[in-house]
């Protein structure tokens, strides 16, 4: 087994145990492995052990990565999410390349990816980066905001809003964890309730995935404790 399968199936069991503990079943719950920073060749492992799903922080390098593995897993069924800030200028690329977009803060990018979304793709996938705690370095709408972004996107063409997406600041304990996960299932549950059809809240990471599951997340976002601790970016 090598060291990527054998992280992944740890994390794969925590996932479980963590649903268990919260009685939910943990097959509505998607692992997206975050590959950014991390070779072609790390992917092409973590494909091996039976996982598909990626998430890129930066966008030229993700894309980089994508058109690699493409032309090296030809018939993989690789789905590739964007999950860091989503500048005007790199929309395009964006919008022609990923298959999710789970970052989008402002009306405007999401009217780019809509008008820069090839016709001849499916439509792009959709979270909102909600800023659910305030946090003074995270990016992300204020959830007073929300609901008219909200309603706003899911009217644009070639766009499928999916759902929320939240990276709190790290606290001290579980409980403190978990205190701010379920102010977003809250923001989330609002949405539905508004008539938005929302399945994905995309919350936790590697060092809190455990509070964020015990709130509802549907997703976790695990980069560390499956490739490892990352050399500083360049």
């Amino acid at each position: 087994m090598t060291t990527i399968e054998g992280n992944l199936l740890g994390v794969r069991t925590r996932i479980t145990q963590a649903c268990a503990r919260a009685g939910r079943d943990a097959t509505d719950v998607k692992l997206l492995a975050v590959s950014k920073t991390f070779a072609p060749a790390a992917v092409a492992e973590a494909l091996a052990a039976g996982q598909h799903a990626f998430g890129e922080n930066y966008i030229q390098e993700g894309v980089e990565k994508i058109l690699s593995l493409r032309a090296s897993h030809p018939a993989a069924a690789l789905e590739w999410h964007c999950i860091g800030p989503v500048q005007s200028n790199k929309t395009r690329l964006v919008a022609g390349h990923f298959d999710w977009v789970q970052s989008v803060d402002r009306l405007k990018i999401a009217q780019r990816l809509s008008e820069q979304r090839p016709v001849e793709m499916p439509p792009l996938q959709v979270c909102l980066q909600v800023n659910v705690d305030g946090g003074p370095t995270k990016s992300g709408v204020a959830p007073a905001e929300l609901p008219a972004l909200a309603m706003a996107v899911a009217a644009l063409p070639r766009l499928t809003l999916r759902g929320l997406m939240c990276i709190p600041e790290p606290a001290d304990t579980f409980e403190a964890e978990q205190a701010v996960f379920l102010q977003a299932k809250a923001l989330f549950d609002d949405l539905k309730a508004r008539g938005l059809a929302l399945d994905t809240l995309s919350m936790g990471m590697s060092d809190d995935l455990d509070a964020a599951l015990a709130a509802g997340s549907t997703m976790v976002r695990v980069g560390r404790a499956i490739f490892g601790s990352r050399a500083p970016r360049a």
